[in-house]
This record gives C-alpha cells, sequence and structure tokens, in this order.
C-alpha cells in the first residue's frame, strides 16, 4: 500500500478476526517502532505484546468506565503495551533542558504512530487506548517503578471495513509565514 493510502485510509478498530497475527509481521511493527526518532536518539520506550488471554483480561480491568476500547483489550491477538522511561528524553545531567520538560511522550507519540501505520500497511488494524490506569496496568505487566505504561494498542485482523471520518479543511489550520495568512497552494 502507498504511503499516503495508508495514512489517509488509517482507522481506529475496535473488533477483530479471531486470527493470529503471524511473528514476522510482529516483527517488522516492533521494527517500525524502534525506527521512531528520539530526542538525542534516547529511545526512551520499551515494548510488551501481551498475547495472553488472562494478562489482556487484568488490562482490562484498568480501563475507565465507558471506554470504547474495553472489548478491544482482549479480543485483539495482540495488545501492544507502550512503556515510557522518563527523565531521558529532553534531559541532560539529570535536568530537563526546556521549559516544556520531558519529551517522552511526544517520542513516544511518534514512535506508537510508526507502529500503527506500519500495522494498517500491513492490512491490520488498531486503536490508541490511553484512558486507563497506568499504575495498576504497571502493576499487572510487573514494570519496575522507572517505567510507566503510556499506552495500550490492540491490534488484529479488522472484522470490518473502517468507516471514513471527517477531517477539518485544510483553510482552517494551514498557515503561511504567520497566523491567518493562507498558503497559495490552498487558493482555490
Amino acid at each position: 500500500m502507498d504511503f499516503y493510502q495508508v495514512v489517509n485510509t488509517r482507522r481506529s478498530i475496535r473488533r477483530y478476526r479471531d486470527r493470529t497475527v503471524p511473528p514476522p509481521v510482529l516483527l517488522r511493527l516492533c521494527e517500525a517502532f524502534r525506527a521512531a526518532p528520539s530526542w538525542a536518539n534516547t529511545q526512551p520506550w520499551e515494548l510488551i505484546l501481551v498475547r495472553d488471554a488472562s494478562v489482556k483480561k487484568k488490562l482490562q480491568g484498568t480501563l475507565s468506565a465507558g471506554n470504547p476500547a474495553t472489548k478491544a483489550i482482549v479480543q485483539a491477538p495482540v495488545l501492544f503495551c507502550i512503556i515510557g522511561i522518563p527523565h531521558r528524553s529532553g534531559w541532560y545531567g539529570g535536568e530537563p533542558v526546556t521549559r516544556r520538560g520531558d519529551w517522552m511522550m511526544f517520542d513516544l507519540g511518534i514512535a506508537t504512530e510508526h507502529l500503527v501505520l506500519a500495522a494498517a500497511a500491513e492490512g491490520l488494524g488498531t486503536v490508541h487506548v490511553a484512558y486507563f490506569d497506568f499504575e495498576k496496568a504497571g502493576q499487572i505487566l510487573n514494570l519496575p517503578p522507572e517505567r510507566t505504561v503510556v499506552e495500550m494498542v490492540p491490534l488484529g485482523f479488522p472484522d470490518h471495513p473502517p468507516r471514513p471520518v471527517s477531517r477539518k479543511p485544510l483553510e482552517e489550520f494551514v498557515f503561511d509565514n504567520h497566523h491567518g495568512a493562507r498558503p497559495d497552494f490552498l487558493t482555490p
């Protein structure tokens, strides 16, 4: 699939077929995650792939009431748990180097999007899940105190074609040189 087709057609998938994801595909997805850039190449991340049904069930219990991804956590054949390592990205000598502080979340966002786009290119569905009790999830995954679960990404073969979603017109948020100035390539 062409890159722009992947970017424009990837959607959040919350229902999956009962079909195993082949190990070579999982390896490619992990490599796509690893290829992401990070602040000074600090790579403040780890991945835990959860395929055990009992562990997925425990992690499902960490989701907040009403989370639309609740069923996806246990239904997906693989649950990627995105683990962050704070105080590495954007830090030198034990201190943050910008007023924005720790860049871990930014770096993990980039790496996780690499993962979900690679999954879409493989014909797989994913959904970003971040509304959960991350401390409880960390205990379930036996994380050391200096690690945190930032996001969970259910992954599998979609059980239905995704619906298109609307996006804001470019004219509403793309500017040229200054806020409010429309770029000439957007002029009709």
